[in-house]
């Protein structure tokens, strides 16, 4: 059967129930009609010109990023803007686009748990739990009725002990990079490593009053990386975009499975077309 964005929608409330979202984020429909016909869905890490371009020349109905495309309230929409010409381009071909962003990495299966199972951490606990009495219970996914522990980032073991410097291969060996950012002695033991997908600062605190001799995360800040050198800590930053990308392919085969028991005739498609704004040069 053919499903509507409204219907598309109500399946990604439940991977990632809403009222996860840190209060600033701005998640769900970002433009669309809920009512429209969807054939085709992508997914991608951000609603870029690019991508919304190329989405728009594929006919697709439904653009699913993790990004939100509008963080704050608009007081106009110019179309000669970066912002402006996305909406304009989107509503012109009729592509409705949905974000799932801070809720998709604070639940349970979501983005850092994604991130954990690619570098191989075992026996995974929130970093930072967060519980449904800590968010609006106005809109709790039937999935999860409220009682599931979800968190910001997580903290695992590795299969065996490691010296930070076999650690940062192992990282860019499993994440395929070219380079990382990293901070802390290099012939430093460590067993137990704390992650988090995306901008990682916010949680250095956290970090350093776990019982993880490394961090895991993007966006890491100079005066984090003194303070984890002076508590003889270490820090891997990985980079925003490689620690988040991988959620494209991963949401994009949830997706698929779930459609697919709900009889739902839509494809599928996970975005190859983006690249870390970031070069080395």
């Amino acid at each position: 059967m053919a499903a509507t964005v409204a219907q598309i929608i109500k399946i990604m409330d439940e991977v990632a129930p809403p009222w996860l979202a840190e209060e600033w984020d701005n998640v769900g429909l970002q433009i669309g009609d809920p009512r429209l016909p969807v054939r085709r869905i992508w997914v991608a890490l951000d609603p870029s010109p690019e991508v919304v371009k190329a989405a728009c020349e594929k006919k697709v109905d439904l653009l699913i990023t993790h990004h939100p495309l509008i963080f704050r309230p608009l007081k106009s929409i110019d179309f000669d803007t970066p912002g402006g010409s996305i909406i304009q381009m989107a509503a012109h071909h009729r592509l409705a686009i949905f974000s799932a962003h801070t809720n998709l990495d604070i639940v349970r299966d979501g983005v850092n748990d994604v991130l954990a199972l690619r570098l191989g951490l075992r026996h995974l606990a929130m970093l930072q739990p967060v519980h449904a009495g800590e968010r609006s219970k106005e809109d709790i996914s039937p999935l999860t009725g409220g009682e599931t522990e979800h968190g910001i980032g997580r903290i695992g073991s590795l299969a065996k002990a490691s010296s930070l410097k076999s650690l940062v291969s192992m990282v860019k060996r499993k994440l395929k990079l070219d380079f990382v950012k990293v901070a802390g002695n290099p012939a430093m033991k460590v067993t137990r490593v704390a992650i988090c997908s995306g901008s990682g600062s916010s949680l250095m605190q956290t970090f350093l009053s776990s019982k993880a001799q490394a961090y895991i995360s993007g966006d890491i800040h100079y005066h984090d990386a003194r303070e984890a050198e002076t508590a003889n800590r270490a820090i891997i930053d990985i980079g925003h975009f490689p620690s988040e990308h991988l959620m494209v392919d991963a949401l994009a085969q949830q997706l698929e499975s779930i459609i697919s028991k709900a009889g739902i005739e839509a494809e599928i498609i996970a975005c190859t077309i983006e690249k870390d704004p970031f070069k080395i040069i």
